[in-house]
């Protein structure tokens, strides 16, 4: 056999044959295109996914902030409702105060009542004490002097002449009594005449001084004006 022959051989054992080469090409393609394919659909797959999870965490988080507004407003309404009540509460203490305070004044008040009232009947039984023992002691005052006074009548024994004495001597001391009497009134009357008429003349004399005062305080000024004119 020639070297050209063996040459020619080779090569034609080494050369694929032309049928096989389309069927490799569309497998490679084919295994290209399902893994494009499989790819996308993993990166669609995980965008949804994505998705998914931030609308989940965005209605989560909504949830949780209505949730927490709500919560606020709860605390806030508390808040208020304690406030209320506190206010109220306040109020009320202020004006059981205020009552108390105006009971125990008018407690106060009526005690102090009481006690003026008790004071005045145990000074006006006093008084009406004084007075009657002033009273008393007067009468028995009047009594005892006027026992002095009377001269008790033993006339039984007398005969006709000196029943006569008897009664010239009580004639005496009638009229001194009399006398007595008369010279004590004339005396009160001459001590209120005295006393009247020094309080007129006590007064006329202040109006004096006072109307001579103001004269003479004029007539200084006038005298002073004319001495500068």
């Amino acid at each position: 056999m020639s070297d050209t022959e063996e040459i020619e051989e080779e090569e034609v054992h080494r050369t694929p044959p032309l049928p096989r080469r389309p069927q490799l090409i569309s497998v490679t393609f084919f295994f290209f295109l399902n893994r494009q394919d499989i790819h996308r659909k993993r990166q669609e797959k995980d965008l949804s996914e994505l998705q998914s999870l931030i609308e989940a965490h965005f209605i989560q988080r909504k949830k949780e902030e209505e949730e927490l507004l709500a919560l606020v407003n709860r605390i806030e309404k508390r808040r208020a409702e304690r406030a209320e009540q506190q206010r109220i509460r306040t109020e009320k203490e202020k004006e059981r105060q205020t009552r108390l305070a105006e009971e125990k004044e008018r407690k106060e008040m009526e005690d102090q009542r009481k006690k003026l009232d008790e004071d005045a009947k145990k000074k006006k039984a006093l008084t009406n004490m004084s007075h009657n023992i002033l009273k008393q002691t007067e009468r028995e005052k009047k009594k005892k002097i006027l026992a002095e006074r009377r001269k008790q009548l033993n006339v039984d024994h007398l005969n006709e002449d000196k029943l006569k004495e008897k009664a010239n001597e009580l004639w005496q001391w009638l009229m001194g009594l009399e006398a007595e009497k008369f010279d004590l009134s004339e005396k009160l009357k001459r001590q209120k005449y005295d006393v009247t008429p020094a309080h007129r003349r006590e007064r006329e004399k202040k109006k004096y001084i006072k109307k001579y005062q103001t004269f003479g305080h004029i007539f200084f000024f006038r005298l002073i004006f004319k001495c500068h004119m």
